[in-house]
């Protein structure tokens, strides 16, 4: 049976910033390959599966297959490349964002206990970290690492029914940094209102973060030294989640769809959901170039043009 999101949607609050119309394309955007992103311009979606409360985290390992979370069923999935799913791990912590480290460990966004996890293929896990300075993490929300191991994490505050706890105890909201190990957590910008999505290129040394409370992504230089430089506004557009393909291009969720926009902030095409809300994307598939959508109690694919940054 389909579980809608109503019962669901008092746990997770989305800023009203991104409850914005469908974007069009450019006025002079000409039908070539900077236009759209999807195999032919008018391709759909496709569903995959229906059963769970609410989707988010996708990250394929280097098969292709997609690893992807439903928090509120406190359990992680996988969509193999042949179109199955079956169930992963659950317990998983609560698990949210996850992202797969180059030795093949998962590594998970557990905001059950504001823990950042290490997931083996067997299930097993240990935590890699859970404080700041001594004080408890917001909750990890969205991960990504750097080709050298190093783990940046956004750690927005949403209030959880499995807390017991009523308030943050850390002051701000911000993006951190910390080694393979867990070690060495550095807070690499809290300037933001309310960071969530968040994605990188190694070979290119820049990073991507979305500010969803305050509906804009930022792009930044990553420094010799890990740190996040040279800050500017991408595009202004907040995303839940977010992914890359080979080409440049930024996929962002949200509202109805998936909003991609090409490398110069430029708004390229809407991948339309039928559903209200995408939390977060990937680039799987053997060839990674299927689009795999988290969005709402539901799973959705899409072909598109372009790998994803990664992949071979």
């Amino acid at each position: 049976m389909r579980v809608g999101f109503r019962g669901w949607k008092k746990w997770f609050t989305f800023p009203v910033l991104l409850a914005s119309a469908w974007l069009r394309l450019p006025a002079n955007a000409q039908d070539d390959a900077a236009s759209w992103v999807t195999e032919t311009q008018d391709a759909s979606v496709q569903l995959v599966s229906d059963q769970f409360k609410f989707t988010e985290g996708p990250t394929a390992d280097t098969g292709g297959n997609v690893y992807f979370t439903d928090q509120p069923s406190n359990r992680i999935s996988l969509w193999k490349t042949d179109g199955t799913v079956v169930d992963f791990l659950s317990p998983a912590g609560r698990s949210n964002g996850l992202y797969f480290a180059l030795d093949g460990k998962l590594i998970a966004c557990a905001d059950e206990s504001n823990q950042m996890w290490e997931i083996g293929s067997d299930g097993s896990h240990r935590i890699l970290l859970e404080g700041f300075e001594g004080k408890r993490l917001n909750g990890p929300n969205d991960v990504w690492l750097d080709s050298n191991g190093t783990i940046y994490f956004t750690d927005p505050y949403y209030q959880r029914p499995w807390w017991t706890h009523q308030k943050p105890e850390l002051a701000k909201q911000s993006i951190y940094k910390a080694d393979r190990d867990g070690s060495n957590i550095v807070c690499v910008d809290d300037a933001l209102v309310k960071p969530n999505g968040i994605v990188g290129d190694s070979s290119k040394r820049i990073i991507f973060v979305a500010d969803i409370g305050d509906g804009k992504t930022y792009k930044y230089q990553i420094g010799s030294d890990g740190s996040l430089l040279d800050r500017e506004v991408f595009c202004r557009r907040g995303s839940d989640g977010m992914t890359l393909d080979k080409a440049g291009n930024v996929f962002l969720t949200g509202s109805d769809g998936v909003y991609v926009y090409n490398a110069r902030g430029e708004p390229i095409q809407t991948i339309r959901v039928p559903e209200s809300w995408t939390a977060n994307v990937c680039l799987g598939g053997e060839d990674r170039r299927t689009l795999f959508i988290t969005a709402m109690d539901s799973v959705y694919t899409i072909r598109v043009k372009y790998p994803g940054v990664g992949s071979k």
